[in-house]
């Protein structure tokens, strides 16, 4: 673009091609502004010098607000439903001279670390169509692997970039709480922080570049574009064992194992080691808190019709997944008071925890998932909840800590499985420490290139 061998124009009717050609088997786009786009692309004309993504085509998860655009949230309630004006996040991704194409497919809500809403339906994952994508920014992984844009938005309040940025085998970047998003407005514990999904180490930091919080009350001094690796030599903690106790499925234990060499040949320390937490009680007051915005809308219910005119039954608004937290949540508030000013309190403990380790290691190495991407189905939000609980705990128990505690986390596509599918490996610093972690990634990316990994279903075999 800079160099002016294309023009905003040309870039986005590339990639609405590429859209076309690919989202039918694919399902990553659920809804399009392909001629405002368009429009967009013809009013920028040469590219703004100081935007730092001019004209490039972007998609935007379907759990963020672009007005004008569709916002059903992956929820059958809200299938009709538009943003009447851009969040603040979207609007500084346009002010980074991102065109927005459309909304990707996410679960209802982003409950799930799957993405199989009963809307939208599945997204398929390139490697594997068959296969889950992960969630809840499964569409956006899946746009990014096939390569229908270069980069798109993603959200994170339990391992939702990590978890599809490892099923597809892209890079992401969960940043540190208060990075990026006022934790205020992020519901209880301020568990969700957002960023996105690209194909390299740049493009992520480019875009936490442009996102970050400038305002007067972040909480991390400015940290800019991060440009390259360190010659810092890093204390890196090798923890297998999930937060459950549980050893990987022995593909994921036998890519951990190879990224604990590289990282060992590349001149950082590694030992086995990690913080110690209970993780029964840790998963539950984990549960509370995402649970609580289901309760929330299961008790507000009447309030939402009103608002909606909808006037739909409550089984054929919400998913069986959904409401099943809900009950869950209202069962264990019945028993337990104060149960969400109790959890965030526990979560205060961890990251107590969590700081006393990090003044003896830089990073902690782990999985991102237990197994590699799950065959589609098995963590749909139709399945019997308490079946479904327990398979989803398992399957993500490596990445809600770093929600709980607000520290940043990132998921790196070293591996794949002998049937093809990806698995991403999980690199987490203390607050604030985004710089160690791309720091650290450029000099993977380098060791381990993935950039020319390309799976079946993407545009250079279209």
């Amino acid at each position: 673009m800079r160099r002016g061998e294309a023009t905003p124009l040309e870039l986005v009717d590339a990639a609405i091609v590429r859209i076309e050609r690919l989202n039918p088997e694919i399902n990553a786009v659920i809804s399009t502004r392909f001629e405002e786009a368009r429009a967009e692309a013809r009013a920028m004309q040469a590219p703004p010098t100081a935007a730092l993504f001019p004209g490039v085509p972007y998609l935007i998860k379907d759990l963020s607000a672009l007005a004008g655009a569709p916002l059903t949230y992956g929820s059958r309630f809200f299938a009709k439903s538009k943003a009447r004006k851009s969040e603040p996040l979207v609007a500084r991704e346009i002010e980074a001279g991102f065109i927005h194409l459309g909304k990707t497919n996410t679960p209802e809500f982003g409950l799930l670390g799957s993405t199989e809403s009963v809307l939208h339906g599945p997204v398929h994952n390139p490697w594997r169509l068959d296969h889950s994508s992960g969630g809840s920014s499964g569409g956006a992984a899946a746009a990014v692997a096939s390569g229908m844009v270069p980069i798109a938005s993603g959200g994170d309040g339990g391992g939702s970039i990590r978890i599809p940025a490892s099923c597809c085998g892209v890079f992401g970047l969960k940043p540190s709480r208060g990075r990026a998003l006022d934790p205020r407005a992020q519901g209880p514990g301020g568990l969700s922080v957002a960023l996105g999904l690209s194909r390299s180490v740049r493009d992520t930091a480019g875009l936490l570049a442009v996102l970050e919080r400038t305002d007067k009350d972040a909480p991390f001094e400015r940290l800019g574009k991060v440009t390259g690796p360190s010659p810092r030599r890093l204390r890196i903690a090798l923890a297998p064992r999930s937060i459950n106790g549980d050893e990987p499925a022995p593909e994921v234990a036998d890519a951990l194992a190879a990224a604990s060499r590289l990282c060992s040949e590349l001149g950082h320390t590694v030992e086995e080691a990690a913080p110690q937490v209970d993780g029964e009680e840790a998963v539950k007051r984990f549960l509370v808190c995402w649970s609580a915005v289901p309760a929330m809308l299961r008790r507000n219910l009447w309030l939402l019709r009103l608002k909606e005119w909808n006037w739909a039954a409550v089984e054929n608004s919400f998913e069986p997944w959904t409401l099943g937290l809900a009950e869950w949540y209202q069962e264990l508030a019945a028993r337990e008071p104060d149960l969400v000013e109790r959890s965030i309190a526990y979560f205060d403990r961890i990251a107590e925890a969590y700081d006393a380790f990090f003044t003896s290691y830089d990073v902690i190495l782990s999985p991102v998932t237990r197994s590699p991407p799950v065959p589609i189905g098995e963590q749909a939000p139709t399945v019997d909840f308490e079946t479904l609980l327990e398979r989803s705990v398992d399957f993500v128990s490596y990445t809600p800590v770093h929600n709980a505690i607000g520290t940043p986390a990132m998921s790196v596509p070293l591996a794949w499985s002998a049937d093809g599918l990806p698995i991403g490996l999980q690199f987490a610093a203390q607050r604030g420490a985004e710089r160690t972690l791309l720091e650290l990634a450029y000099e993977l990316e380098a060791a381990r290139p993935w950039a020319d990994q390309w799976p079946k279903s993407s545009y250079i075999h279209i």
